[in-house]
């Protein structure tokens, strides 16, 4: 059984919003009518965005690669007025919809499904009336659309579809994609959302993957896997996407990869099945547990809750020994015993008491003797503070350690609180082939230690090798392999050279046995490829070298490669904040003055190796080296930070510029805002309509050119009442005052210009709204 902590899932889309009508066509939308005023003038400007999406809950089942969505969203009408209009789901790109249902409040209702060049038509329509080109990123896509009755003040809607679709396979593995962005069609942050996704397959299901969102997994068997993902009070702002593998083949290999230009990036998984094989891996297990007089009272005894767990749940095969520390040392026994002493061992733990000071060099050595060279070995190490007894320089503790620990050993530390050397336990964790983790005093040491235990209990491959073949692969996290356990995943991003197939192989120990796993065509892409891949690995590769910045001491080179790539592709941390929120960080000359002034800082920062500000560091770093999901812009950053696509865009005076332009070398081609060239470049190009939804005024970069998207003299629609041809005027409006109620203008768009939708309606006031 194997649960993976989350990370998140979101939501999509609605379009029930408002400014002036414009009637339907035949392959056409509604757009939604404002209230009437009378008298006028109307209250005003209205926001584009006016209704809110109160909740958004998402529930997939897929059953031999066919998926069943079903979405149930609730909308709500803040407004002092009704608001009536279309409701538009944009479906997923390539989706193969067999069947549609929907309902409004409980009530069946007739709905239509859009082919993606009628949705396209539609989405342009929208895009020219409310001059907002949100809807653009879903260019391509087909859609669903109905007509919504009013919604009073104050009321809500609730509107339920469900669709079927057969998921596309690529490589060995099925893709699911549902459009859950919402960030820019609700007025305020969902109260809540969930998304909950059950998989079964007739074949044992090897890797699940959601590159997009954290999300909680759990596992029963084989043949089946659960997904779920719940948030309050948020914006989503991707979609949520899910790749799985299914497969006879003790371990799963699957291969991810993109191609930009000459940059190739790959994501490799390799799963071996929930249920242990026959040939688990038996291993021995060393429990050292600090007993200073620090850990007394509540911490203690969840260190010994933890140690009980560890117990509890040994493999039968599996050997271990339990070591106190404090001023001396204390051992359950001599040597390895095997797991049928468990219970007298969990005795022993509870008649242990914390007293003393910090001896971590005997410790760890003691704990390295007792390890068996030809079996594979943890050492998970508990601690709540710094070394204060026998050797206490970090650096010789590492160094007598490196000498004394065999290759078998694996070594897993905790720190405890605030207290502790992070220098030390990363540094440890990285020389042994294991991982730090770091217990806050508002978190519960036993639950972090068994599930930690959970992950790692039962051994499938060891001593992890990967060959290639004949593509050059380069720039891998992580590095070194970690070993494989039952119910994991091995998640590994790198970069490649030359496109083409290949023989991949993977090696590793078994009881002291090398065994190859062999696995054939494997795919590297000449071109295209999912956009999330290069921001994964420019996360996973920050992570590593501000790793490397804080244990060894800042070298110019990697402050130079976290600038870079920091900028290039908005990762956001809390120790590189600055070098994506400055206003001036276009282009290469720019980026290498602040790159001096990066390693200036970084040179000049005190090491901290210890109290919370240290902790929280560490712990920052560890996850961001080893991030399933990229990196994404917090809430602050998000205003100055958008990524759209494979591209990432800083505000810049107004202008979403991308962070691969390059003023002083470029020269951008102009695309006036909703001219015709605008929509087919759109249409043509996914990663164009992706970073025009951005706004009006966008500069984005595709191959070698750089497109600019700027305002046209005559915007569409949005002209000057002088140039109004007198036959376009209704003879009310062409006669002066009108004595018809005003209808509320969606927005006011400054004096003396009129917004015409396809049925254009003018106002003869000088003030509207």
């Amino acid at each position: 059984m194997r649960r993976v902590k989350p990370l998140s899932l979101t939501l999509l889309l609605v379009l029930l919003a408002s400014l002036f009508a414009a009637p339907a066509q035949a392959d056409g939308i509604v757009v939604p009518e404002p209230p009437i005023c009378d008298p006028g003038p109307c209250p005003g400007p209205f926001p584009l965005r006016q209704l809110v999406i109160e909740e958004h809950h998402v529930r997939v089942t897929i059953q031999d690669q066919v998926a069943v969505t079903r979405v149930d969203q609730t909308f709500r009408n803040d407004n002092d007025w009704a608001v009536e209009g279309t409701y538009i789901f944009p479906l997923p790109t390539g989706a193969a919809v067999s069947e549609f249902k929907l309902w409004i409040d409980g009530e069946p209702v007739e709905g239509k499904v859009l082919t993606s060049e009628e949705a396209r038509r539609t989405y342009e329509e929208i895009v020219r009336t409310m001059r907002d080109p949100a809807l653009l990123e879903y260019v391509g896509n087909g859609a669903v659309q109905a007509s919504i009755f009013p919604i009073p003040p104050g009321g809500k809607r609730r509107i339920q579809l469900e669709y079927v679709q057969v998921l596309p396979a690529e490589n060995g593995l099925v893709h699911y994609r549902y459009p859950l962005n919402t960030e820019k069609f609700s007025a305020q942050p969902l109260q809540q959302v969930s998304v909950s996704v059950s998989i079964q397959s007739p074949q044992p299901i090897r890797a699940v993957y959601s590159p997009s969102h954290q999300v909680d997994i759990f596992r029963e068997d084989d043949y089946s896997a659960q997904l779920g993902y719940e948030a309050a009070d948020v914006l989503p702002d991707r979609d949520f996407e899910l790749y799985y593998s299914v497969g006879e083949s003790p371990i799963g290999l699957n291969l991810i990869t993109t191609r930009e230009g000459d940059e190739g990036y790959f994501l490799l998984l390799a799963a071996p099945g929930v249920e242990a094989p026959d040939q688990v891996v038996e291993k021995d297990v060393l429990l050292v547990l600090d007993r200073s007089g620090s850990m007394e009272g509540e911490k203690f005894r969840q260190a010994q809750e933890a140690l009980r767990y560890v117990l509890e749940h040994l493999n039968p095969g599996d050997r271990f020994n339990v070591l106190t520390f404090s001023t001396g040392l204390r051992g359950y026994a001599s040597g390895m015993q095997p797991a049928e002493e468990a219970r007298q061992a969990i005795r022993w733990v509870e008649a242990q008491s914390a007293q003393g000071s910090t001896d971590i060099n005997r410790a760890l050595l003691e704990a390295a003797a007792m390890a068996d060279r030809e079996r594979p070995t943890l050492l998970i190490f508990l601690t709540d503070g710094l070394p204060t007894e026998g050797v206490t320089d970090s650096g010789q503790i590492l160094d007598n350690l490196d000498r004394s620990a065999p290759g078998s050993l694996r070594l897993f530390t905790f720190g405890v609180g605030y207290d502790v050397d992070t220098f030390l336990l990363d540094s440890l964790a990285q020389a042994h082939h294991g991982a730090s983790s770091y217990v806050t005093p508002d978190q519960a040491i036993d639950e972090a230690v068994s599930a930690f235990y959970d992950k790692v209990s039962a051994p499938v491959l060891t001593d992890l090798r990967l060959d290639f073949g004949d593509i050059t692969v380069y720039d891998l996290y992580p590095d070194p392999l970690p070993d494989l356990f039952a119910g994991g995943q091995l998640i590994l991003v790198g970069r490649y050279r030359d496109a083409g197939r290949t023989t991949i192989r993977l090696e590793g120990s078994v009881e002291g046995r090398t065994q190859t796993f062999t696995y054939r065509d494997q795919r590297f892409a000449a071109s295209g490829g999912p956009a999330f891949l290069p921001r994964l690995w420019a996360t996973r590769k920050v992570g590593a070298l501000l790793q490397s910045i804080r244990l060894q001491g800042p070298d110019p080179e990697l402050v130079d490669q976290v600038v870079r790539l920091s900028i290039r592709y908005g990762i956001v941390t809390p120790y590189t904040s600055y070098l994506v929120t400055e206003p001036d960080l276009v282009g290469a000359e720019a980026q290498q003055r602040f790159s001096l002034d990066a390693q200036e800082k970084f040179m000049a920062a005190a090491p901290e190796v210890s109290g919370q500000a240290a902790v929280e560091r560490a712990a920052s770093e560890g996850a961001i080296a080893d991030a399933e999901v990229p990196l994404a812009p917090g809430t602050e950053a998000a205003e100055v930070i958008r990524i759209a696509g494979s591209h990432t865009f800083r505000l810049v005076e107004g202008v979403w510029m991308d962070t691969a332009f390059d003023p002083e070398s470029m020269q951008p081609r102009r695309v006036p805002f909703l001219s015709r060239t605008y929509f087919d470049l759109a249409a043509a190009h996914p990663d164009l309509a992706a970073a025009f939804a951005l706004g009006p005024q966008v500069i984005v970069v595709t191959g070698d050119e750089a497109y600019q998207v700027v305002s046209s003299e005559v915007q569409g629609d949005l002209i000057p009442a002088s140039q109004v041809e007198p036959e376009e005027l209704p003879a009310e409006a062409s006669s002066g005052a009108s004595a018809l109620p005003l209808p509320c203008p969606g927005a006011f768009l400054g004096l003396g210009l009129l917004w015409l939708p396809l049925r254009r309606r003018v106002f003869r006031e000088g003030r509207v709204g």
